[in-house]
């Protein structure tokens, strides 16, 4: 009889100390989260045992606490992206604002009627500069954005390419510029968006304009059951190209001679492509800077696109 009385105080003596251990980790572990609150800690929850649910509830609450902090660097990361776009398209602005000043001053004080309306050409010029840096940078931070939805449907890449090509028309004539265009007859469909694949068109044409020499090829095809556009400009000087930083935002080969470029146009042009689920990548060939363009064809669902 008394070794069960002694069997069952000693069973009854280890529950308490299991009970006492249990309630002092679980208070070591609302210690530990009430730290890791209010302070910027990498710390991860440790316990001294795993028994009762410790060990899941510790697992639990250290994934938790990595999900938190990866989305915290995620919008750190994203806070320092928009913050540096700013910085940088503020000191590219700053440089056609300070030039529109002082042709407004040469205006006021020039009595010459066609000097004037040189002077007027030129600010209209540097207005329609600042207009495309402001539709960059808003562009830009719009497709950064998380809840930024592009609409997809099925839209005819023949016809959108000549539209866009033709918008065009008026710089090849100023620039003496007779581009090499050849667009298939066969109608290729692709899932995009209309807007969004002008704006990759017109991002690329532009670069080519700006940076290029007066040769320029534009090519639609089929291959593989994808459309594939390539967009080719002369360059000059196609060492000082870095094709591997092309896509980058500021990104700027000769940047002496692109005073109204932002350099985010390829970056733009980039991903607007791959949210049509596009493909677009850079190379040098024979002194052309080509740009390679491939999105998937599609059959059904075609409507007036």
């Amino acid at each position: 009889m008394n070794m069960i009385i002694g069997i069952l105080a000693g069973i009854i003596i280890a529950q308490l100390i299991l009970m006492w251990k249990y309630q002092r980790q679980v208070k070591d572990i609302c210690r530990q989260l009430a730290f890791l609150i209010e302070h910027d800690s990498n710390m991860m929850i440790h316990r001294e045992f795993d028994i009762g649910g410790i060990g899941e509830l510790s697992d639990r609450l250290n994934e938790l606490l990595d999900l938190r902090r990866k989305e915290k660097m995620h919008y750190q990361k994203k806070e320092a992206l928009i913050a540096d776009t700013y910085t940088n398209l503020s000191h590219d602005i700053r440089t056609p604002l300070t030039s529109l000043d002082g042709y407004f001053q040469l205006i006021e004080e020039c009595d010459n009627v066609k000097e004037q309306k040189h002077y007027l050409k030129i600010i209209h010029e540097r207005i329609y500069s600042l207009n495309e840096m402001l539709e960059e940078l808003f562009t830009f931070t719009k497709l950064k954005s998380e809840s930024y939805n592009l609409e997809i449907e099925p839209c005819c890449m023949n016809r959108i390419l000549k539209e866009t090509v033709f918008s065009y028309y008026d710089d090849w004539v100023r620039m003496k510029i007779q581009p090499d265009i050849q667009i298939t007859e066969k109608p290729l469909y692709i899932n995009g968006n209309k807007q969004g694949l002008r704006r990759v068109i017109q991002n690329v044409i532009k670069n080519g304009l700006d940076h290029g020499e007066k040769k320029i090829a534009i090519v639609l095809d089929c291959d593989q059951n994808q459309a594939a556009l390539q967009i080719s400009n002369q360059v000059t000087h196609p060492e000082e190209i870095n094709i591997d930083h092309v896509f980058e935002r500021f990104y700027k080969a000769d940047a002496a001679r692109s005073k109204t470029s932002t350099g985010l146009g390829l970056s733009i042009a980039k991903e607007l492509a791959g949210r049509m689920n596009g493909e677009m990548n850079v190379k040098i060939e024979n002194n052309e800077f080509v740009v390679d363009m491939r999105f998937p064809v599609v059959t059904d669902g075609i409507g007036n696109g």
